[in-house]
């Protein structure tokens, strides 16, 4: 009974903290609202604020609230009301039933990509969480791409490095029409004489010993000696390296595993 006693309390925390960040967003063109007037039970409606920025309220004609927060746009209203002589002191309260006007779109290699409405205030692991996480095939780093002040701009963020230090800071805030992309994790390919040649994710700082031992080791004819790397350069050729174990590898590189002469 205790315990479920303080998840309630919880669950009820964390709804007053959604609504508390909710009032604090712009409306915009399609967000739903549920606008009442206290002691007025016959103006409650539900408003679907218009192409023009404007919703339509009883006895005031169009209201424009595009840009204003909820209770910004709840003092235009009473005001309207008050001075047109309709209401004495009004007491205007308005919900957001759907942020429209306000979505994020979450793109690539995630669980459940698409767009999500900012139902208060909301961060880029906010939105991967909504998003069902990262999937087997994505990457490590996730790509912010992000218009300020009329200025495109693109930040990438390393998430495991985020959580590891701790910082949070790289924990952007979103704002309505950002977009999160999230790539395909790099591969690097062996081949030759080992257990299971294919293809393979490539983890940060992997080195060829670590690649050897994703492909199941060496067969019984692969010696570990003139183990190769084949990797394009910069000019659309193929270099190929002999490669020591501790050697570091780049995505999309081959590692070739010799036979053994003896």
């Amino acid at each position: 009974m205790k315990t479920l006693y303080h998840f309630a309390t919880a669950l009820f925390l964390t709804m007053t903290a959604a609504l508390a960040a909710a009032a604090d967003l712009p409306l915009g063109r399609g967000d739903v609202l549920k606008i009442s007037v206290f002691g007025n039970p016959d103006l409650s409606l539900e408003a679907k604020v218009g192409e023009s920025g404007a919703i339509t309220f009883p006895l005031i004609g169009e209201v424009s609230v595009e840009g204003l927060v909820p209770a910004e746009a709840e003092r235009a209203i009473a005001r309207r009301l008050e001075s047109g002589g309709f209401v004495r002191r009004p007491q205007v309260n308005i919900q957001v039933s759907s942020f429209q006007s306000q979505q994020v779109s979450v793109l690539g290699l995630v669980n459940r990509p698409g767009r999500y409405p900012m139902d208060g205030k909301r961060t880029l692991v906010d939105m991967l969480a909504l998003a069902g996480g990262i999937s087997p095939e994505g990457g490590d780093t996730a790509v912010l791409v992000r218009n300020r002040a009329g200025q495109p701009y693109k930040e990438v963020i390393d998430l495991p490095d985020m959580m590891h230090s701790g910082d949070l800071r790289v924990n952007a805030e979103l704002q309505g029409g950002d977009i999160i992309y999230v790539e395909r994790a790099p591969k690097f390919y062996i081949y030759g004489e080992v257990q299971r040649p294919g293809a393979y994710r490539l983890e940060k700082n992997m080195t060829v010993i670590q690649a050897l031992s994703a492909g199941g080791g060496l067969n019984p004819r692969g010696t570990e000696r003139g183990v190769r790397i084949k990797r394009l350069n910069g000019h659309g050729g193929l270099d190929i390296i002999d490669a020591g174990h501790g050697d570091v590898l780049r995505p999309d590189d081959v590692v070739f595993v010799r036979e053994s002469l003896f």
